[in-house]
């Protein structure tokens, strides 16, 4: 029981700690766009694109993909892929928690969750880039996802770093 306990507060500290974090840098927002999932049903064919332009290639940049999903989405983790044309990544995390309830913020209607890909990412160069997001998860219709965001924000305060 002693575990859970410490396991349980660590889990909503480092949730309120990325909260504070996400918060903080809704004013140095350089792009955000979100993707509405026709009839809640994300085939695995289906990649979103996002397009951005960068103008400062000094500044490090924080990167979020935001999954909207209801009630509906029928597991506790997601798979995603990521490719920016010259890296392909594949992240997994959690929608829930152990005991099946809901991480992110609730809102009327779908669970928001942000998740961190970058912290301060310094580009090469200004112009245009572009993120495409397709699921890895073994359904082809993914069930209960309503929207897939991409947010770059200007991060404060941290070292370079790539």
């Amino acid at each position: 029981m002693k575990s859970f306990v410490i396991g349980h507060w660590s889990l909503v500290i480092g949730l309120f700690v990325l909260t504070v974090l996400f918060a903080s840098c809704k004013n140095n927002i350089v792009y955000s766009q979100f993707v509405p999932i026709p009839s809640e049903k994300w085939h695995v064919d289906s990649v979103e694109q996002f397009d951005y332009t960068i103008a400062d290639k000094e500044a490090g940049y924080q990167m979020l993909v935001y999954v909207r999903h209801t009630e509906r989405y029928p597991y506790q983790n997601m798979w995603l892929f990521l490719d920016n044309g010259t890296q392909r990544d594949t992240i997994e995390f959690y929608l829930a928690d152990d005991r099946g309830q809901w991480l992110g913020d609730h809102h009327h209607g779908f669970i928001e969750m942000p998740v961190l890909i970058e912290q301060n990412y310094h580009f090469a160069d200004t112009g245009r880039y572009y993120m495409t997001i397709q699921h890895g998860m073994r359904d082809s219709l993914l069930r209960g996802v309503t929207d897939i965001g991409f947010e770059i924000s200007k991060s404060r305060g941290l070292e370079n770093s790539n």
